[in-house]
């Protein structure tokens, strides 16, 4: 006689594994993910030229409804994108150079100053905080500053490689993502000839989170050119230090949902803090760059990707520390995407399994 708990679990199995599709899309979703796991490192490029694709999708329908051809739709909009990207690493790359490099050379001037300026703390203030708490956190930022040096003293001497990697992303990269638009009928009838006929809960999963993600990548975009110049100018009108470089990591930031917005705070205050100390200038940075910050969440994110992503906050610092756990910094960039596959899995996985459920149900009435 068969245990109450296997009966239980043979129940279990019956209702959501007794579909073929369904053994079929979970043996194709473990393999993906074996993929990516066993392979991340390896399929950057072709991530990343994945990710150039979905923009530039975006840019070519438009044209495509005006009755442009596709290939000429996908030249012009390629050829768009390189030249930004021309102006991006020539343009920009010199400045972000020139005040990263100054940032490490006012680094040991920085901690003189905010060593200076907290020893007075507990003068002003010995009710809020004792000498003893000074050092603790004179001695962490020392700390972390020394770790900081050290890293990129490893990465410069790593740099040849580093910059061999980068003009081989450079060339790849966009030269991957032309033909995987200009080819995108032949290579989604290819795959879609690999995969056995009748899978319709692939297909339901496919549909919903192709369309989430092409939105998400193209609206997270969007984010961050307009953070990132927001910031920017908004550090540029109160004169503060490595503004360029500060407004880029901001707009970076906004990858990382709620955790980058909270982490920019401190590098934002630190050489607020040094520049200014406790003065007013001090004080109306930090609150602008809260209002920033509340506009970006409850203003842009709203306007550019309302209906994209239903996840709830947990759902997403969740997927953050999971997936940036298993595959480290594409993770963490594509959390909410891989969030939002999963979400569709269960989902139609959950549909199928009742619609299967009933049709038993209404055989055996």
């Amino acid at each position: 006689m068969t245990s109450e708990p296997g009966n239980i679990f043979a129940r279990w199995y019956r209702d959501y594994f007794s579909d073929p599709q369904i053994v079929i899309f979970v043996l194709l979703g473990l393999l993906i993910v074996s993929l990516f796991l066993f392979l991340g490192e390896y399929l950057a490029p072709i991530i990343a030229s994945l990710v150039v694709a979905y923009l530039l999708e975006g840019f070519i329908r438009p044209l495509e409804r005006m009755r442009l051809p596709r290939l000429a739709a996908v030249c012009l909009v390629f050829v768009v994108f390189i030249l930004a990207l021309v102006f991006l690493v020539l343009g920009l790359a010199p400045m972000l150079s020139s005040q990263i490099s100054q940032f490490l050379q006012a680094m040991p001037k920085m901690l003189s100053t905010w060593q200076d300026q907290l020893q007075t703390l507990p003068q002003k203030y010995p009710q809020l905080i004792t000498e003893d708490q000074v050092n603790r956190i004179m001695g962490l930022i020392t700390d972390q500053f020394t770790a900081l040096a050290r890293n990129f003293f490893s990465f410069s001497l790593a740099s040849v490689r580093s910059l061999l990697n980068f003009v081989v992303y450079l060339v790849l990269v966009p030269l991957m993502s032309f033909f995987l638009l200009k080819d995108k009928a032949r290579i989604l009838s290819f795959l879609q000839g690999l995969l056995p006929e009748n899978i319709d809960l692939a297909n339901q999963v496919w549909q919903e989170v192709n369309e989430k993600i092409a939105k998400f990548i193209q609206g997270k975009v969007w984010e961050i050119l307009i953070v990132w110049v927001a910031a920017y100018l908004v550090f540029l009108a109160f004169g503060l230090q490595f503004s360029v470089l500060l407004g880029l990591l901001v707009g970076l930031s906004v990858i990382v949902p709620y955790v980058g917005a909270l982490l920019m705070t401190i590098p934002v205050a630190l050489v607020a803090f040094f520049q200014w100390g406790f003065e007013p200038h001090f004080i109306y940075i930090l609150i602008a760059y809260g209002v920033l910050q509340f506009l970006d969440g409850n203003v842009l994110v709203p306007l550019l990707m309302s209906e994209i992503v239903n996840l709830h906050p947990l759902a997403i610092i969740m997927g953050i520390i999971i997936f940036g756990g298993l595959w480290g910094v594409w993770g963490v960039l594509f959390a909410i995407p891989l969030a939002t596959l999963v979400n569709a899995i269960i989902k139609a996985w959950l549909r199928k399994s009742r619609q299967s459920m009933e049709e038993e149900d209404l055989h055996a009435g």
